[in-house]
């Protein structure tokens, strides 16, 4: 089996004009929502066996939530800052495990979510989706529709 696991940064600080966006922190919606979707996600039993996030610290922050709900580390990719659908998608397949988690930003996050399920028309700040294939290659499963997907969001 092949599983994806995209998640949506949760809710930055809009209130420091002189950081760059890159450094933006979490707001306090942010650090309210990103460990109880992270508790979520264990607690639905998908498996996870590896964290990709992008450095935005915003994501990594995020990230570090799931990683201790989930007991794994957080592998940082600078690609993922910003990244169309298709790089975030191509970030999972290369990542050596076959189910990955991806936090990063939208609107490629929104795009890919959309793609995969069909359904899916945004992905709000700190919003989880998973995918599963019945297939245990990454290259089968980046070129057919997954088998089974959930969505979940903070509100």
């Amino acid at each position: 089996m092949t599983g994806l696991v995209l998640v949506r940064h949760a809710k930055s600080d809009w209130g420091d004009d002189s950081l760059d966006d890159h450094d933006r922190p979490l707001g306090s919606r942010g650090l309210r929502d990103a460990p109880v979707m992270a508790a979520r996600l264990r607690d639905s039993g998908f498996r996870v066996d590896a964290i990709l996030s992008s450095t935005a610290l915003r994501a990594r922050t995020t990230a570090a939530y799931f990683a201790a709900a989930l007991g794994l580390e957080v592998q940082e990719q600078e690609r993922l800052y910003g990244a169309p659908a298709s790089q975030l998608l191509r970030a999972a397949a290369e990542s050596g495990v076959p189910s990955v988690m991806v936090v990063a930003h939208d609107p490629g996050m929104s795009v890919l979510a959309g793609q995969l399920s069909g359904e899916i028309a945004h992905m709000p700040t700190c919003a989880v989706a998973t995918f599963t294939w019945e297939v245990d290659d990454w290259d089968v499963a980046t070129a057919v529709d997954p088998d089974s997907w959930t969505f979940d969001a903070p509100r």
